[in-house]
């Protein structure tokens, strides 16, 4: 699957039924992350997701690396990255490829860092600072 360019944001939720219309609704991160706005309108696209019941075996599907259910890290990486923000726990959020999130403890929002990437699940991964990078590097 190609990703274009003007991709904005990134995230996995679910359609709602809402007094006879269907809703999705954008996490408040995306909003406050600068990348969309309010009362503008923006396209959607929306992919489904295999449900435990279907077949996920990576055979059938010639592209496996194309879809958007695997995340783009693994245990074990390491990456250099900006803290973007703060989460309600205190912890620093930054954001990989496609928008993934990863949660680093220990962290500034501003701040350069290189990660390790320690636990990766299906929406989000946790990592440790290896290395604060500054920024003339």
């Amino acid at each position: 699957m190609e990703i274009t360019d003007q991709l904005r944001c990134l995230f996995s939720g679910k359609i709602e039924e809402r007094n006879g219309s269907y809703v999705v609704e954008v996490p408040e991160q995306e909003i406050q992350r600068d990348s969309i706005q309010t009362d503008e309108t923006y396209r959607i696209a929306m992919l489904s997701v295999p449900t435990t019941n279907e077949a996920t075996d990576a055979d059938t599907d010639p592209h496996p690396e194309d879809t958007l259910a695997t995340p783009p890290v693994a245990e074990g990486d390491q990456r250099t990255v900006e803290i973007e923000d703060i989460g309600d726990q205190g912890d620093g959020i930054t954001r990989v490829e496609h928008g993934f999130v990863v949660i680093v403890p220990d962290t500034k929002q501003g701040e350069r860092v290189t990660i390790e990437i320690t636990d990766v699940r299906e929406n989000v991964a946790f990592a440790e600072v290896v290395e604060r990078v500054s920024y003339y590097e």
